[in-house]
């Protein structure tokens, strides 16, 4: 089944001073199924990832160039409003980034800031959220103590929750499930699957099997280089270069000689 795409980065670099952290990287997200961006550390995966919400510009000393195209418009027009860009990207990062407040303004922020102050709408918007989240039956009899007392694994479910309240088009994930138990971690991967038929999820993960679980799409990365991409399918069973096949079977990616 063919997917339209939803993200595109077209001959994108990214330097960090005279470094390079990215080295002309053309890829095409597809729309409503799950890429995963893999590689060793330090290769560049979390940087691919901040490209598609601007967060790189947050960071001193980091410049880019090339496109990056959301649903055709590139992003890094100075045209483009930021504030609308961000609410199509719901975030989880590799720590639950909570808010400190109740568990229940934590969900309802986002909608606030975009302009919903009815409490009865708010309150059905939190229920809602928190159930796709799954998270509802664990919390609805405390939803206005603070969010700081849940568990690592709930302040996850919790931070998903809050990200898909602004009704977003994409969830960014870095390394989301890296800090949480093994039943905490599978809850989260049970949604993410859910999720897919309604969004369109890019997760940078180092976990090869996570990978390998969840994916439809996987990006390969190694030293800031695009080594291979394409449906998972045919990543993992037919890999086209020596270095993903190195990587995928555990082994020292070696250079070729000079």
């Amino acid at each position: 089944m063919e997917h339209r795409t939803h993200i595109s980065t077209k001959n994108l670099n990214v330097f960090y001073g005279r470094q390079v952290i990215l080295n002309n990287i053309s890829i095409d997200i597809p729309n409503k199924n799950i890429t995963a961006i893999i590689g060793p550390s330090g290769c560049g995966k979390t940087t691919l990832l901040k490209s598609f919400n601007r967060l790189l510009e947050l960071q001193e000393g980091i410049s880019v160039t090339g496109q990056v195209l959301v649903d055709g418009e590139d992003i890094n027009d100075p045209k483009v409003e930021v504030t609308r860009l961000r609410k199509k990207m719901g975030l989880l990062f590799q720590r639950p980034q909570i808010l400190p407040m109740s568990i229940y303004d934590n969900v309802a922020y986002g909608l606030r800031v975009h302009g919903i102050k009815d409490k009865k709408t708010l309150s059905e918007a939190v229920r809602h959220y928190l159930m796709e989240a799954t998270l509802w039956d664990e919390v609805k009899d405390r939803l206005y103590k603070s969010a700081a007392k849940l568990s690592i694994g709930q302040q996850q479910r919790l931070c998903l929750a809050r990200g898909l309240a602004v009704e977003p088009e994409v969830i960014l994930g870095d390394e989301p499930t890296s800090a949480l138990d093994p039943i905490s971690a599978e809850r989260i991967e049970r949604k993410l699957l859910e999720l897919k038929s309604k969004y369109t999820i890019v997760l940078v993960t180092h976990i090869l099997r996570q990978a390998k679980r969840l994916a439809d799409y996987v990006v390969f990365l190694y030293m800031g280089n695009l080594v291979e991409h394409g449906p998972a399918k045919e990543f993992f069973e037919n890999p086209k270069d020596h270095k993903t096949r190195a990587y995928i079977n555990g082994q020292f990616i070696e250079e070729p000689a000079p």
